[in-house]
């Protein structure tokens, strides 16, 4: 089965083209973060508008880098949810409407299964069950992932996300948007045990999240002292320590809850260079193995939409010809295709 996927759930434009005998035929990605830099943050109009112009072009370079027509297409699959509504709404209009005109079905995806699925993408994917930690912007959240659509959430954010910590905090430090690979940035000039920030939720049962005291004991800091180069690098790196432990802390519980000998990390935050060295020593000393997409899919992709698609669709799930978007819509109200 082949299958053209769309993401246009925030601010990415992703289109993928997918073959399940023979794999990711072609993909691109078009990032919108020099736009939404200029605020701090993502503007939703500015991005669904975005989407619109680019979403097409980019659907007519994929299919030519990958040598397939509409002809040769058995499906499409768009991000339904969650996400922003009106990047959503364009993605699910021109991915029902492509199917329609094509006489081929269409399937709404989970934003969050897509990411959770990426790793399959890989020569080294991960066999079922596994733990999967979700970590972007967004989300932030521990499942035991047991099938596709089989899906247990073990723990979750209740407040920011934290890559949503990231770029608030980093915006408070005067760094560039994106957050995540700005702080890691300035963290490497920083100087080790000047600043400690709590490690949320870290000394009480549980495996869910917080982040919005580590954000705030940031804020405290930038209010302390003045803010040199000196200074953003040595909170930028007590920061980013917090936050890493924080989520290997976790891991290291849900690991151990769930006896799960399979580790898959996914989003955005999951490209962190100081979180990848962290969570792979301690599998290594735990004999866990664990399992990451490629940085580029990482991030919100089309080919994590494409194979996520696919094998909906190849189980024979498929929308009718009404379309929508659910901007919030919970991983758990997934059924297995």
């Amino acid at each position: 089965m082949r299958v053209l996927g769309l993401e246009t759930s925030c601010d990415d434009t992703g289109v993928a083209v997918f073959d399940t005998d023979c794999g990711l035929l072609a993909h691109k990605l078009y990032s919108q973060s020099q736009m939404h830099a200029e605020y701090g943050g993502v503007v939703p109009e500015l991005a669904s508008r975005d989407h619109i112009r680019k979403l097409l072009p980019l659907v007519r370079e994929v299919l030519a880098d990958a040598k397939v027509a509409p002809s040769d297409l058995d499906g499409v699959a768009y991000t339904m949810g969650p996400g922003l509504a009106g990047a959503l709404l364009v993605g699910a209009s021109i991915g029902r409407s492509l199917a329609y005109a094509w006489g081929i079905p269409a399937v709404g995806v989970h934003h969050m299964e897509g990411h959770l699925l990426a790793p399959m993408l890989e020569s080294d994917a991960p066999a079922f069950p596994f733990l999967a930690l979700l970590v972007s912007g967004g989300h932030t959240l521990l499942t035991d992932v047991r099938a596709v659509g089989d899906y247990h959430l073990l723990g979750e954010s209740v407040d920011d996300a934290v890559g949503e910590a990231f770029d608030k905090t980093a915006k408070l430090l005067d760094l560039d948007y994106p957050g995540g690979p700005a702080i890691a940035a300035a963290a490497m000039h920083g100087t080790p045990g000047r600043f400690r920030f709590p490690r949320p939720m870290t000394d009480r049962p549980g495996l869910d999240f917080s982040f919005s005291g580590l954000k705030t004991a940031a804020l405290t800091a930038t209010q302390q002292n003045a803010l040199d180069a000196r200074t953003i690098g040595d909170i930028a790196y007590a920061f980013q320590e917090a936050a890493v432990d924080t989520l290997v802390i976790k891991c290291a519980r849900a690991l151990e809850q769930t006896g799960h000998t399979r580790l898959v990390i996914a989003g955005g935050v999951g490209a962190n260079v100081l979180l990848r060295a962290r969570l792979t020593e301690h599998c290594a000393k735990t004999n866990v193995h664990l399992y990451y997409p490629r940085p580029l899919f990482c991030t919100d992709n089309g080919a994590m939409i494409a194979y996520a698609g696919a094998l909906r669709l190849r189980a024979g799930q498929e929308e009718g010809l009404a379309f929508g978007a659910r901007a919030r819509w919970s991983l758990m109200d997934l059924a297995v295709p």
